[in-house]
């Protein structure tokens, strides 16, 4: 008898992924199609990848980290024809906090805080359901401010979901996330290494920035 595919749409948390899986190593310059291949077994037919992120503001630590990232945003609009990116926003502001060693009382600092991108990432991710547009879910996140959409998702609309977290087995997956999902899959360093676009994305002048 041969067995069932499932409809699978990918929902990527892009900073999610990127600290807790990339950063520090070799594989930024990730094609997620390909990676999700690897991941995924023949029982899921790929149909999209959803990639949630936020354009990166220059800052003195990093000037140059808004450009590397926006190159890695057109390669991937360029080369991988299943993802679609879905942006949020950077604020940066002052505020003033507690000082842990006084005096002073009280310290200005700058905060940079990333808006939308888990709000975005649930909304679609429920009105996919709702649209009947998967039968499996697969969130690649650890942020456990998504539980109740998924839990919504295995309520109202009985679909598989499919949690991977970015960084597993040392960072450990919420608890909170986890007792949503059908099944859980870590991200192995194999997969990662054999999952990168080209050096230089053809018919195009992007390629992988040196840095990188």
């Amino acid at each position: 008898m041969e067995e069932k595919t499932h409809r699978t749409i990918v929902y990527i948390d892009g900073f999610n992924l990127y600290y807790g899986a990339l950063k520090g190593t070799r594989w930024k310059w990730l094609n997620p199609e390909v990676l999700f291949t690897h991941l995924l077994g023949k029982q899921n037919s790929l149909l999209k990848i959803k990639y949630f992120t936020a354009n990166l503001q220059p800052k003195a630590s990093d000037p140059t980290a808004h450009l590397r990232q926006n190159t890695y945003l057109r390669a991937l609009k360029t080369h991988c024809p299943m993802v679609e990116l879905h942006y949020g926003h950077f604020l940066r502001h002052r505020v003033a906090l507690e000082h842990a060693n006084p005096p002073p009382a009280r310290v200005e600092v700058w905060r940079n805080e990333e808006k939308g991108s888990d709000v975005n990432l649930a909304l679609h991710l429920l009105n996919d359901a709702w649209l009947d547009a998967y039968d499996c879910a697969v969130v690649v996140s650890n942020d456990s401010d998504l539980a109740e959409s998924l839990r919504m998702v295995k309520a109202q609309n009985r679909k598989l979901i499919g949690l991977v977290t970015p960084g597993a087995p040392k960072r450990k997956t919420s608890q909170q996330l986890k007792q949503y999902a059908d099944f859980v899959k870590p991200i192995r360093t194999w997969m990662l290494r054999s999952s990168q676009l080209p050096n230089s994305i053809p018919k195009t002048k992007i390629h992988r920035p040196d840095s990188w």
